[in-house]
C-alpha cells in the first residue's frame, strides 16, 4: 500500500470539514464544498433577518414605552393642572383674610330692623358690600360690648370697610335717619293717619288698606275690628321700610302695654279707653282731667245722660268751636250722648297716658257738671248743683260773647 506524504495533505479541505456545521467530507480538491455553503449562507440570511427582527421590535418598545411616558407624564401635568384650578380658589380662601381693611370709600344704605341680631346685620353688610363677610362683622360686634345696643334705623355706610369700622359707624347716632313721626293727644284715627302718611312719605291709601285689614293691627276683640282710641299718641321712630300696616301695629301695641302698665284687664280696656277719650278731649289741665273722670263716673251711676260736647263732635268731625250746635245734639248717633244715656260705643279719639291714667283713678268727688268757662285757657270749673253749673254756663256765654266766632 502506497503511503502519502504528509505534505502532500490538503489542510484547506480539512480546516473546511472541521468548520462548524460541515458534514466533513472535503469536497474536490480546490474547490468549496458546495452543500455546505448552501448551508452557511442560508443560516447567515436567517441570523441577518432575525437579528433586524429583534432590533425592530427593540425600537417597536422603545416607541411604545416613550408613548407611554410622554401620556403619562401630560397625564401628570393636566391632572396637577386641574387639581390647582380646583385646590387653588380653596387654599386661596383658606389663607385669606376674611376682612377688609381700612375705613372704606363711598356710601352705602343700611336698614336695621327692631330685633335684628348681629349675624342678621353682618349678613346684611355682607350682601350689601360694606363687610367682606358676616363671620368678621359677628367676631368684631362679639367683641365689643356695645354692640347689642345698634338701634333699628336707616344708616350711611361706606363700602369695602373693615367690620370694627362698619360696627363704629352702626354705634354712632350720627350715622342713623329714621323717620320721626309725633302723634299728639287726641287725635281722630282718620287724622292720624294723615299726620303719619305726611311723616313717613307712605301714601294715604296704604294706611286706609290698613285700617281695613284690622286683623294685622292686633287690636283686641273687644274693638270690634275699630282702631279708634288704639293708636297711642307718641313720638315714633318707625324703621324706613316699616309698612303701614306695622306702624299702625306699633301703636296699638304701645296703647294696650300703657293699659296693662295701669293694671286695666282685657275686659276693662273698652270702657277706659272709651272714657279716657272723653277725658281727653273736653280738659285740658291734667289736674282737671281725674274730675272730669268723676263727673263720668257720677253721671254714669245715677242713669244721667252725660251730654259730651266731645261726643258730638266725633259725629260730625268738627273742631275748631266751642260748645254744640242744637243740630249736632239732634244727631240720631249712638254716639250722641244728649240722646243715648251711657257711654258711646266705643273711644271718640285717641287719649294719652294721663287721661288713661285719670280714667283709672278717678278724683274723689261728687261733681255731675263741668264747664271749660274760657275755652282758650282750658279754665273749667265743676258743679255739684244745677245752680252752680249755670252760674258757670253764664261765665262761658259771656266769653263766646268777647270772642265772637269761636263758639
Amino acid at each position: 500500500m502506497r503511503r502519502r506524504h504528509p505534505e502532500s495533505l490538503n489542510f484547506d479541505a480539512l480546516a473546511s470539514a472541521a468548520e462548524p456545521g460541515s458534514d466533513g467530507v472535503p469536497g474536490p480538491q480546490g474547490q468549496a464544498p458546495t452543500r455546505r455553503g448552501r448551508r452557511g449562507q442560508r443560516a447567515d440570511e436567517l441570523h441577518h433577518a432575525d437579528r433586524s427582527r429583534r432590533l425592530q421590535r427593540r425600537r417597536v418598545r422603545r416607541t411604545r414605552r416613550s408613548i407611554v411616558l410622554l401620556v403619562t407624564l401630560a397625564l401628570v401635568v393636566g391632572t396637577g393642572a386641574a387639581a390647582i384650578s380646583v385646590l387653588w380658589p380653596l387654599v386661596t380662601s383658606l389663607t385669606a383674610s376674611n376682612d377688609y381693611s381700612g375705613p372704606g370709600s363711598g356710601t352705602v344704605s343700611i336698614a336695621v330692623h327692631g330685633g335684628d341680631t348681629s349675624r342678621t346685620i353682618g349678613a346684611a353688610l355682607e350682601k350689601a358690600g360694606v363687610v367682606k363677610t358676616a363671620r368678621a362683622f359677628g367676631d368684631a360686634a362679639a367683641g365689643n360690648p356695645r354692640s347689642g345696643s345698634i338701634q333699628p334705623g336707616s344708616y350711611s355706610l361706606r363700602a369695602n370697610m373693615s367690620a370694627v369700622s362698619a360696627l363704629a359707624m352702626l354705634l354712632n347716632p350720627v350715622n342713623r335717619t329714621v323717620p320721626k313721626v309725633t302723634v299728639r293727644e287726641g287725635l281722630w284715627t282718620a287724622e292720624v293717619i294723615r299726620v303719619l302718611s305726611a311723616a313717613t312719605g307712605l301714601p294715604l291709601a296704604d294706611y286706609t288698606a290698613a285700617l281695613n285689614s284690622p286683623e294685622l293691627l292686633g287690636l283686641p276683640a273687644a274693638a270690634k275690628g275699630h282702631t279708634e282710641g288704639y293708636l297711642f299718641p307718641s313720638t315714633y321712630e318707625f324703621a324706613a321700610d316699616a309698612s303701614a300696616a306695622e306702624q299702625l301695629h306699633t301703636m296699638v301695641d304701645k296703647s294696650l302695654s300703657e293699659l296693662r302698665r295701669l293694671g286695666v284687664t282685657p275686659a276693662q280696656t273698652q270702657r277706659v279707653l272709651t272714657v279716657s277719650s272723653i277725658v281727653e278731649a273736653e280738659v285740658r289741665a291734667s289736674t282737671d282731667r281725674p274730675k272730669v273722670a268723676r263727673v263720668i263716673e257720677n253721671r254714669l251711676a245715677v242713669a244721667m245722660p252725660l251730654q259730651m260736647d266731645s261726643t258730638v263732635h266725633f259725629i260730625s268731625h268738627r273742631r275748631g268751636k266751642a260748645g254744640s250746635t242744637q243740630a249736632e245734639r239732634r244727631s240720631p248717633s249712638p254716639y250722641n250722648t244728649y240722646l243715648v244715656k251711657g257711654l258711646p260705643p266705643g273711644p271718640i279719639n285717641s287719649p294719652g297716658l294721663s287721661a288713661m291714667q285719670a280714667a283709672v283713678r278717678p278724683a274723689p268727688g261728687k261733681w255731675v257738671y263741668f264747664v271749660a268757662v274760657n275755652p282758650e285757657t282750658g279754665l273749667t270749673r265743676f258743679a255739684v248743683d244745677p245752680a252752680d253749673h249755670l252760674a258757670n254756663q253764664k261765665v262761658f256765654l259771656q266769653w263766646c260773647s268777647s270772642h265772637p266766632g269761636k263758639c
